[in-house]
Formats: C-alpha cells, structure tokens, sequence
C-alpha cells in the first residue's frame, strides 16, 4: 500500500470516528506528527568556535586526526 492509500485510509477513519475518540487520539497524533529531530541554527559561540577551528586546520591541517580514526 503507499503512502497515499494508507494517508486516505487513515483519514477515512478519522472522518468515521466518534467526537470522543477524536479528542483521546489527539495527543498521539500530534507526537507522531512531529518530525524526528529538527536542526537549530547554531548559538554565537558554536559559530565563534567552528571558524577558530577551521582556521587552524588551514593552518595546519597535519595537525587534524580524521574522524575515523577517532572512533576507533
């Protein structure tokens, strides 16, 4: 079924339902229709520090260790 048929189906019996279902679903709803995560803008001091960052790796960018290797 695709995402269409089963967002019509759904609706569907949302239209059915009694006014007090209606109200008790809500809240799910509204939780589930948040997205997953959201992205903020970075603070001032986030800005400040990637720049000092990027800076020095132009500097010296022998001095970096790659991510990779960090995880290991």
């Amino acid at each position: 079924m695709t995402a269409t048929a089963l967002r019509k189906k759904l609706c569907g019996y949302i239209d059915t339902m009694p006014e007090k279902n209606l109200v008790v679903i809500k809240p799910l709803l509204s939780a589930l229709a948040e997205p997953l995560y959201t992205i903020e803008p970075a603070t001032p001091e986030e800005t400040k520090r990637a720049e000092r960052r990027i800076r020095e790796y132009h500097k010296d960018p022998s001095s970096f260790i790659p991510r990779a290797k960090v995880r290991r």
